[in-house]
């Protein structure tokens, strides 16, 4: 096989340079993590470079299958290194200028559970519009099949889809206080922002240090917030960026050691009930 010559590939990067944040966004849905997506994505366009691009009637179609069957591939192992990760995982977060669809971080959790299959014909066709024929070509199944993959996963995911509504406003004020209460050690006004059931995951990766396992209810999480507070006073933390991340509210900070964080609250009726804290720099890399 010949190299693609420069011409060549200039010639691919017409037709593919405009699907690329599409199929980004296809492979990070489905993998939680922007290196491999975008590891998954230039995969497919040197596929893409080696096709006889003539003979395809759908560029579109064609990628979005070329990218969702490597990321089934990825999947398996990342499986494998999750299993020996340390503390609690939560996918690369990404830090959103505006929500390009209702995938929010408790869903992208909710699709962690899922089977691959599941996983593929749940976004394929549920967010990103796919009919179930094309989503069954992309994956190996007949179409019925593929509908009892994408109702399976309705089932499993239905409790971590957005209930209602959170107008952006409501949320970056909600995010704000948040921030100015734990950092300032205010626990009143913290204590005040949290539903009873509230959640905590912190995912350091082992790189640094988090709780290793998830903290769960109001009581321990502000007693939590108390300890982290006296840290805070004693060492800083700065507000970078308030701001969506993954379709939540939430802001990015850097920490004392230099580093940067970012923290995304789920909330509901007003009140906070799931907060994420990545710390990881092996996942934070392309937040600014």
């Amino acid at each position: 096989m010949t190299r693609p010559g420069s011409h060549d590939a200039a010639d691919a990067a017409v037709s593919f340079d405009p699907l690329r944040p599409l199929l980004t966004r296809v492979a990070y849905r489905m993998l939680g993590s922007v290196a491999d997506a975008e590891d998954m994505v230039q995969d497919a366009f040197i596929r893409w470079l080696g096709t006889d691009r003539a003979a395809v009637r759908e560029p579109a179609a064609f990628l979005r299958r070329t990218v969702t069957r490597l990321c089934l591939d990825q999947i398996k192992s990342a499986r494998r290194s999750r299993e020996t990760y340390v503390g609690p995982w939560l996918p690369d977060p990404l830090v959103e200028e505006e929500e390009t669809d209702d995938v929010t971080l408790p869903l992208m959790l909710a699709l962690e559970r899922l089977s691959p299959l599941e996983r593929a014909a749940f976004l394929l066709h549920d967010v990103f519009g796919v009919e179930f024929d094309e989503v069954a070509k992309t994956i190996d199944r007949d179409p019925a099949a593929t509908r009892q993959l994408a109702a399976r996963a309705r089932t499993h995911v239905r409790d971590a889809r957005p209930r209602y509504k959170l107008e952006k406003e409501q949320g970056l004020q909600i995010a704000n206080a948040f921030f100015a209460a734990s950092r300032s050690g205010d626990m009143a006004a913290l204590g005040a922002l949290l539903a009873a059931d509230v959640c905590m995951w912190a995912d350091g990766g082992g790189k640094r240090p988090a709780v290793t396992e998830p903290v769960f209810g109001y009581d321990i999480v502000l007693k939590l917030h108390r300890s982290l507070a006296v840290l805070f006073g004693k060492y800083g933390s700065t507000l970078v960026h308030a701001g969506t991340i993954n379709g939540l509210p939430g802001f990015v900070t850097r920490e004392a050691d230099g580093k940067l964080q970012t923290t995304a609250l789920e909330i509901e009726d007003g009140k906070v009930v799931g907060i994420y804290v990545m710390r990881n720099p092996d996942k934070l890399g392309h937040v600014h």
